[in-house]
């Protein structure tokens, strides 16, 4: 019984995944946690499933330690450790660091945050890759805006795995934010600007999914993509 227990745990942290490593020109961190501020799920590679914790933000559990570089308009990809492997959508925000802060220990709270891309549902609905585009992959990619202000900034990506969300409160998100610095930026107003937490309510239709009948839309939750 103590054998099948330990082998159960196993497969349940397996079945879960990290953020933990970017890309950027193809260049993967050589270590996890390099740019990415580490997260409390850095063991354990579970989820956040309560919208309204702090946790929402960056579920880190130390301050970060070193801050990538990377050009407006170039393509940022995180690493999924193993994979992501649970179906849903894939959402990436920015929020721009005060030039009085540190970066490693500015925390994002309030209205800071603003969404640059969404890996969502494409029709026919269902729960498999067809339909989740980001679902086994083990790298997820966004571009970085070309209008965004050079800077520093956060970002962060989230996924929201949906196979428990038959019921309110069921969405697990799984997220991390990478401490970067935008070269080459413009002049664009990013927005509109959202706050985790605050950006979800726990009854969001984008955080509940049903197997049985399969919906025929769906919407990720949040503010609009801005595209720059």
């Amino acid at each position: 019984m103590q054998l099948l227990t330990l082998l159960a745990l196993a497969g349940a942290v397996q079945a879960h995944y990290r953020f933990s490593k970017l890309i950027i020109n193809g260049q993967q961190d050589a270590a996890e946690w390099t740019s990415v501020r580490m997260t409390k799920n850095y063991q354990s590679n579970g989820g956040v499933t309560d919208v309204n914790s702090p946790d929402m933000r960056c579920y880190q559990m130390r301050a970060g330690t070193g801050t990538a570089t990377i050009a407006a308009g170039e393509v940022l990809g995180f690493v999924a450790n193993a994979a992501v492997t649970h179906f849903g959508p894939v959402q990436f925000y920015m929020a721009k660091v005060p030039e009085s802060a540190d970066i490693n220990t500015w925390d994002p709270a309030g209205n800071v945050w603003f969404k640059i891309g969404s890996i969502t549902a494409v029709p026919p609905m269902g729960s498999s890759e067809a339909t989740w585009p980001a679902y086994n992959k083990k790298t997820v990619e966004v571009t970085i805006p070309k209008n965004v202000p050079s800077g520093k900034y956060l970002v962060r990506v989230e996924s929201i795995a949906l196979h428990q969300a038959q019921s309110v409160g069921g969405a697990q998100m799984y997220l991390s934010c990478a401490q970067v610095e935008v070269t080459g930026g413009g002049s664009g107003t990013p927005g509109p600007l959202v706050a985790f937490p605050g950006a979800y309510k726990p009854t969001d239709p984008g955080l509940v999914w049903s197997y049985y009948p399969v919906p025929t839309s769906y919407t990720a939750p949040g503010p609009a993509v801005w595209t720059g």
